[in-house]
């Protein structure tokens, strides 16, 4: 039997994160992944705005950055875009474009170089509740089977997280709220700026969007997201290969790389903590409703995760009541936001193409200070009578 102070199931960026704050503290941190490679495969559009590095405390490094972002382009269903740059107006949400295998690594490195021990091949089986409230995981690793026990137990492993449903923590992400996601990565791309985001709304994909994420030179994410109940009998595969057929910039792209993920666009879950135990990241689904985008707010919740274990252990105290700290620190942090940005998400998948195309000719006659996802949602509400109605109170 091992024994540690905190175990991290997970070491996505949120996980890392968690593990690196926790060690920093002072706690006795293992940080495991069933990955023979932390960051591999990758599992999203890779873009993160430029306060990510604040809260990791850590400076942008250029060799997990393929490209600094200016700008972002919107693409209605009947070709009508909205283009909005840097040089025109302040983008306080602008940032860059990952290299996520290196950058997930890059973040488990420096929780290893905090003291936090590193398993890798290494996946949770189970876990047992000990009568002196701590958790008691049976890993597996190269065929050998073996236990640690840890006086907090952190997971961080994805959406339908296991570590949430063997410690019955109510954190379902109901299926009208789990995106279905699905990405290539592309060379011979030609798109008409490489630093803007390029965002497709409407019927190319029902529920999300078709997405163009530039990575430097003519490589591109090219990918999109579904809800599966707004999408019929379709497949987001199937969607995706639509899109990329008739976009643009993709006519003689050609695909290096497939990734494939859910998504959980539902809020906060109802219980990211109990004694001895927290959820961080897509666990807890710290994602933001309206854009999908998990890394940053993800990397928020691990962080807070990390450090409240960290006074937990050092104060003798790992239950409910201490830890509930964590929680009152996430809701300050985002709660808020994810409650605006799910009823925003809500409202825009009752409107239809013809509904997108209007507001997009209206957004033309807009002349933005700003941008951020509030200030689109506020400019929706400007020019959409029925989004005035439904999102005023919380927006304005």
């Amino acid at each position: 039997m091992i024994k540690t102070d905190v175990l991290v199931i997970g070491a996505g960026p949120a996980g890392s994160t968690a593990a690196r704050f926790a060690a920093k503290g002072g706690a006795k941190v293992i940080l495991m992944d069933k990955k023979s490679e932390i960051g591999s495969p990758k599992r999203c559009a890779e873009g993160v705005s430029k306060r990510t590095f604040d809260i990791l405390e850590l400076e942008a490094d250029p060799h997990w950055i393929t490209q600094e972002i200016e700008g972002v382009r919107l693409i209605a269903p009947d070709g009508t875009d909205v283009m909005i740059t840097s040089d025109v107006v302040e983008l306080p949400e602008a940032g860059y474009i990952l290299e996520r295998k290196v950058f997930d690594k890059h973040l488990a490195m420096e929780a290893g170089r905090e003291g936090a021990e590193i398993k890798i091949k290494t996946q949770a089986k189970g876990l047992k509740k000990e009568e002196d409230g701590s958790y008691t995981v049976t890993c597996e690793c190269m065929g050998e089977v073996y236990d640690i026990n840890a006086k907090i137990l952190i997971g961080a492993d994805g959406p339908e997280s296991h570590v949430a449903k063997w410690a019955g923590l109510k954190a379902i992400t109901k299926p009208k709220h789990m995106e279905s996601g699905i990405q290539f990565e592309m060379c011979n791309a030609k798109m008409e700026r490489n630093d803007v985001l390029e965002f497709y709304f409407g019927s190319v994909a029902p529920g999300g969007y078709f997405w163009l994420f530039p990575k430097g030179d003519d490589i591109v994410n090219a990918g999109l997201a579904i809800i599966p109940e707004m999408a019929g009998d379709k497949s987001a595969y199937e969607y995706l290969v639509d899109a990329v057929n008739n976009c643009y910039a993709l006519k003689d792209a050609q695909p290096v790389e497939l990734n494939v993920g859910g998504d959980p666009v539902g809020g906060l879950v109802k219980e990211m903590y109990n004694d001895n135990i927290m959820l961080c990241g897509d666990a807890a689904s710290q994602v933001n409703p309206l854009t999908g985008g998990g890394i940053t707010s993800g990397i928020t919740g691990g962080k807070l995760a990390g450090q409240i274990a960290a006074e937990a252990i050092a104060a003798g105290d790992c239950s409910k009541e201490f830890l509930k700290k964590y929680a009152e620190l996430v809701d300050e942090a985002m709660g808020h936001d994810m409650d605006k940005y799910s009823k925003a998400c809500d409202y825009l998948w009752t409107l239809d193409d013809d509904d997108l195309n209007s507001i997009a000719h209206a957004f033309r006659g807009i002349e933005f200070t700003t941008l951020g996802t509030t200030e689109l949602v506020k400019a929706l509400i400007k020019v959409q009578p029925k989004a005035a109605l439904k999102l005023r109170k919380m927006f304005l």
